[in-house]
């Protein structure tokens, strides 16, 4: 059986920022936790006296739900309807309801902006998108030239949030790729590393420079390297014979999860061995149809969020998500999750109204969200810099029998 190992986030590299919590946003005991100072009062009313009561906040939403990351852009979609829902149900944002739009982009950057221009007809006034890296930073040049207001659950390239209006609940591509370093240094998992990587992709190339920046300084030698593209992500035999003849005793797979099933079999049928370690894009290779799992075993994420945590709001959030879809959330899910929770936070922060423009929406959630805290499913006193980056703890987990499990 093969050993399988996979790091999404790097605790070292984020200093949580912590402050006191209050009261939950909502009588659901699913909701995170939003801090107290400077949020609006339970009395519908916002910061500085603005009621918001009636009116529609309409946010979109844009992932791929078909396609090959179509596992991320699902539970995204799920989770945050999830969350939109429960809000509603609690009276709302101030006493307006919320309507979500989520649109398919396939992971496509083509068409996420398209996907983009179809909310933009619709009216958006905030979006929660896109769901991965490459189709996240060709939308965010959108946003920017329209002032629109933009957090991404999961898109962790630093492209992805480069303007002032963007934000994201994930942590970026560089903490991953310095972190998987580390982690494999400290932990002396291996000494000569082999990198399959997709260049054609800026999550994965992000990922893979740092990663190979800070490998020296762990002791690690990087004795291949080798990349393929989105026109060759099909037959991996040349990459994993470079690092199997390079005596590599682990591979590092900065890459999503489909490519990654591929590999793990291909390097089964020649007896190739070693250990695997990946990034949050692997989260999903359990759902990879006629994958055998077995393969997965032992897989160990540093990751913002475990489905079996003990802890009430996860428990919470994942009989919600079970009983509504039937399936376990993955940390994309409860990105989303947060993030809705997020956005709900800012606005009564801010004080913001359904009846403003999108524009002048934006401009106060830009210094809102740099001032709320929450207490949600990815992490514990969650704030966000001025750069759009949050701070928070992760957590741990392991694929053991098949299923995610909390270290």
């Amino acid at each position: 059986m093969k050993k399988f190992l996979s790091i999404a986030v790097a605790s070292a590299m984020v200093a949580a920022a912590l402050t006191g919590c209050g009261s939950n946003p909502s009588s659901d005991s699913t909701a995170p936790t939003e801090g107290t100072e400077g949020n609006a009062s339970d009395s519908g009313t916002a910061e500085g006296g603005a009621s918001a009561e009636g009116g529609v906040f309409k946010i979109g939403g844009i992932g791929p739900v078909t396609g090959a990351a179509a596992v991320y852009g699902q539970a995204v979609k799920n989770a945050a309807q999830l969350a939109v829902d429960e809000i509603n149900a609690a009276g709302g944002i101030n006493g307006a309801q919320i309507e979500f739009n989520f649109q398919d982009d396939e992971h496509d950057a083509e068409k996420a902006v398209n996907a983009y221009n179809t909310l933009k007809d619709w009216d958006m006034q905030v979006l929660l998108g896109t769901v991965t890296s490459t189709p996240c930073t060709a939308v965010v040049e959108k946003t920017h030239e329209d002032n629109l207001f933009h957090l991404t659950p999961s898109g962790s390239a630093v492209e992805s949030i480069q303007y002032d209006n963007a934000f994201r609940v994930c942590f970026s591509d560089p903490n991953q790729g310095t972190a998987s370093a580390q982690y494999i240094g400290e932990n002396k998992l291996a000494t000569k590393v082999a990198v399959i990587y997709n260049s054609s992709d800026v999550y994965s190339s992000g990922i893979y420079q740092t990663f190979a920046t800070e490998a020296p300084n762990q002791g690690l030698e990087i004795v291949s390297a080798e990349a393929f593209t989105a026109d060759s992500n099909t037959d991996f035999s040349v990459q994993l014979q470079k690092a199997k003849d390079a005596g590599a005793e682990l591979v590092f797979l900065p890459i999503y999860y489909t490519e990654a099933s591929i590999i793990l079999g291909q390097a089964d049928k020649m007896g190739f061995d070693p250990l695997f370690f990946g990034c949050d894009g692997l989260d999903g290779i359990l759902a990879v149809e006629d994958f055998d799992i077995s393969l997965a075993e032992g897989v160990m994420l540093l990751t913002p969020f475990a489905a079996d945590a003990e802890d009430e709001l996860t428990q919470s959030f994942v009989k919600a998500y079970q009983d509504s879809f039937g399936d376990v959330p993955n940390q994309f899910a409860a990105d989303a999750y947060d993030g809705i929770y997020a956005i709900k936070a800012a606005i009564e922060k801010a004080g913001v109204t359904p009846d403003m423009s999108a524009s002048d929406i934006c401009d106060a959630l830009k210094v809102s969200m740099t001032e709320i805290t929450i207490d949600g499913l990815t992490g514990s006193g969650m704030t966000w810099g001025a750069d759009g980056e949050p701070n928070k703890e992760p957590k741990a987990v392991k694929i053991t029998d098949g299923a995610y499990a909390a270290m």
